[in-house]
């Protein structure tokens, strides 16, 4: 071969100018995966706050549950039928006794959670506290918003745990939940009850849920997503004394005699247990900030599914019904299809804190193909035969250069 001729070779493949095998693709950097939109229903334009800042993303709780449900787009199984139109800005459909996540819309993308909140409340507190105890309610846990959701307890009424679960459950009640946290939080108080909100989150693998108040009212920093609800629905489910609490349709909370005060009747305001078959309950919960959140489940042909869903706005379809579209849409689904898991309690116990990256760069991929397998891709072959051409240049540069030396000679 002439010696200029090889070069040209040498500069040609070195430039990757060089046919490679059909379908594959030259790239030095991985293309960032283009989310699918989730499908989206119209709503009125609403005043709001401000959102807040969410926390830093850190990847690796983004994929908890499996890489696929790191996406702020819609993930479904492969030729499952498009899910129905929501306002919610992300939500989860998953099985409450296998685990298995059918599908979701941005799983992992941060939101707050208003009074869903409660249900990490009830996953920690449910354990620590007899139902059957009297205890008296201070005008501590009456500190609650004006105009917030409440059940009507009184300082200093005298009330058993159960009555307190009743009216945290059915009605919301910001000051069941103040007296809750408190009961359970230990020498702390509250920010004890928080504490143990907070870790028993961490057990659960809800890594991106951080609690600041025992009842979801709107505070700096609280945070959650779609999956971390449906581990913590899924935590609270588990518990047959949860069942019967959110399955319950009225209640009494009984008089003061003491204070004055008669009783009266709290019913659920969870419209899913009166209109959905199967219902097995659930909770709601609005804020400004957080606009209308829903946690609900039911079961059906032995199947107990969960919906979880955050940022809904009421019109066209109120929250409870939007989880009732996307759990019949997930009821329709194959009882083998999934697209992730919810992770097992204490499976993150041991697990590392990794440290939040801020815009982080995407990895480079030095693979050139455009399959990447067991087998060398064309990037590869490209590679080899400029080493090879390389090395038979260099030969023939020094053999050149000996037999320029014996002429001169």
């Amino acid at each position: 071969m002439d010696f200029r001729a090889l070069a040209t070779v040498v500069a040609v493949l070195a430039t990757g100018v060089v046919p490679v095998t059909a379908g594959a693709s030259v790239n030095t950097q991985r293309a960032a995966p283009v989310a699918t939109p989730c499908p989206k229903a119209k709503a009125p334009k609403v005043l709001r706050s401000p959102r807040p800042t969410p926390p830093p993303s850190v990847p690796e709780h983004r994929a908890v549950g499996g890489d696929a449900l790191a996406t702020p787009g819609l993930v479904v199984p492969p030729q499952a039928p498009t899910p129905p139109k929501v306002t919610a800005t992300s939500w989860v459909v998953a099985d409450l006794d296998t685990g298995e996540v059918l599908g979701g819309c941005g799983p992992h993308e941060y939101a707050t959670p208003a009074s869903v909140q409660k249900l990490l409340l009830a996953a920690t507190m449910l354990p620590r506290l007899d139902p059957a105890e009297v205890v008296t309610v201070t005008r501590e846990d009456l500190d609650i918003a004006p105009g917030s959701s409440a059940v009507g307890l009184l300082p200093d009424g005298r009330y058993r745990v159960k009555t307190l679960w009743l009216g945290l459950l059915l009605q919301s009640g910001n000051e069941a939940a103040n007296a809750l946290a408190r009961l359970g939080g230990g020498p702390d108080g509250v920010a004890g009850g928080v504490r143990a909100m907070n870790e028993q989150a961490r057990r659960l693998g809800a890594l991106q849920t951080h609690a600041v108040t025992p009842s979801g009212l709107d505070a700096p920093g609280q945070f959650t997503s779609a999956y971390d609800l449906a581990l913590i629905a899924r935590a609270c489910f588990a518990d047959p004394t949860f069942r019967s609490y959110v399955r319950t349709e009225r209640t009494r909370i009984p008089a003061q005699k003491a204070l004055g005060a008669k009783g009266f009747e709290i019913q659920n305001n969870n419209q899913l247990i009166y209109r959905y078959p199967g219902a097995l309950g659930g909770k709601t919960g609005f804020t400004d900030y957080a606009r209308h959140t829903y946690v609900g489940a039911a079961e059906r042909d032995g199947r107990r599914l969960v919906v979880t869903l955050l940022g809904a706005e009421p019109q066209p379809l109120r929250s409870w019904e939007q989880g009732a579209a996307l759990l019949d849409w997930g009821f329709g689904l194959p009882r083998d299809v999934s697209v992730g898991r919810l992770v097992e309690p204490g499976e993150w116990d041991d697990a590392p804190s990794p440290t939040p990256q801020l815009d982080a760069a995407p990895p480079v991929n030095v693979t050139t193909s455009a399959t990447v397998g067991d087998t060398p891709g064309a990037g590869m072959y490209v590679a080899l035969a400029v080493g090879a051409v390389a090395i038979t240049l260099a030969v023939l540069v020094a053999r050149r250069g000996r037999c320029g030396q014996r002429r001169r000679r």
